[in-house]
Order: C-alpha cells, then structure tokens, then sequence
C-alpha cells in the first residue's frame, strides 16, 4: 500500500486510456506543483459518486486507475492543460485528510493475465465495440470514431475497447472492477451489446 495524491473526476479513467485535464483550482495546481518533482509524476483518478469535481466534498468510488503525466502547458487563460495515460488500476483503502488536495492510502490490483487462447473473444469485443460506436455516431456526437486506431498489445486493446465502448459510467466501473482478462472481455461484449440494443429501441427504423 502507498500514498497517492488523488484527482476526483466525473469520468472514469482506463489503464492505457489518455486523460486531459485543465487544472485551474488552487488545490490541484499544488498537487501538480508536488508530483512534478518525482518521476513518473503521478496521481490517482477515481469516479465521483456524487457530488461536483469543483470545490470539493463529493463523494467517490473506491475503484480508480493511476495517472502519469506524460505533458504540461501553461495557457494565457490561467489554467494548466495536463495530458496523462492510465496506467495501473488501484482502489483505495483509505482516504486522508486533504492538504489542501484529496489524498488516500491505496493498493494497487493484480495485473489482468493475458492468454492467447482469449483472443477470439478479444476479436468479438472488438467487433462488438466498433458496430455499436458505427451506430451509436448516427444519433449523438462521440468521443471516438468507430475507425479508431487501437494497440497491438493485446492486453492494451481490450483496456482501451472499455474505454471507447459507449457506455455510462456505472457500466465502465463495472469494466474497471473485472477480476480476469477474460471477465473484462465479456464484460465489454455483454454491457456494449446491450447499449447497442438500448439504441435501436430509441432510435426504430423508420
């Protein structure tokens, strides 16, 4: 177990998956001030439950992902633009008083093991993912295309399907919470397969 500063958010962040943050709260422009000194500079993402990202008091999943900053800007507006990538899943065991940032003791979860016997099912989820994306860009604007370039790693691929899939954020705590690769996978083809359902049932041909 260890410390980790901490960055409440109301998205949730995926292992392998990019995150961009404009930081303008005095609380977190510290945090940056004290992780940038350590290499890799990191802090923790967890879900709000409920609550808002600004001002403080929410209230947060136990379930999140580790955060390493990969660039920084400074921008004429007065906030720092920060790009990171999720790197390993945590969840946390106890939160600490704020100073002035959110901090907790976490431990960090097993990494999810790899088997090439799974990557049919990896093919399926990553049909399944790209149809209902296809399908989901004819309603509402998307974060991602249902064309976009994934990882050849397999293990990377199906963290970043979790994170495009088109799901609410309950649904993607349910990814982030998988104990096997193979859970995570049908998973991903269970709950995008019946978003994709839910599509079609609001959306009728005409």
């Amino acid at each position: 177990m260890t410390d980790l500063p901490m960055f409440p958010l109301g998205s949730v962040l995926f292992p392998y998956m990019p995150l961009k943050l404009r930081v303008f709260e005095e609380r977190y422009l510290v945090m940056l001030s004290r992780i940038l000194v350590n290499e890799p500079a990191e802090f923790g993402v967890v879900l709000i439950e409920r609550g808002q990202e600004v001002g403080g008091g929410e209230q947060r999943f136990p379930l999140g992902t580790v955060a390493q900053v990969t660039e920084l800007e400074a921008t004429e507006e007065g906030f720092i633009g920060v790009v990171a990538q999720g790197d390993r899943r945590i969840e946390v065991v106890e939160w600490m008083p704020e100073d002035p940032h959110p901090q907790a003791v976490v431990r960090e979860l097993d990494t999810l093991a790899w088997d090439d016997s799974l990557l049919p099912l990896l093919g399926r989820a990553e049909r399944t993912v790209r149809s209902t994306l296809a399908l989901a860009s004819e309603f509402t604007d998307q974060a991602w295309p249902a064309n976009v370039e994934l990882s050849d790693d397999p293990v990377a691929k199906a963290w970043q399907l979790a994170g495009i899939a088109p799901l609410g954020a309950l649904d993607q705590v349910t990814l982030l919470r998988s104990p096997t690769m193979e859970g995570l996978l049908g998973s991903i083809i269970d709950l995008t397969a019946a978003a994709d359902e839910s599509l079609r049932a609001a959306w009728p041909d005409d």
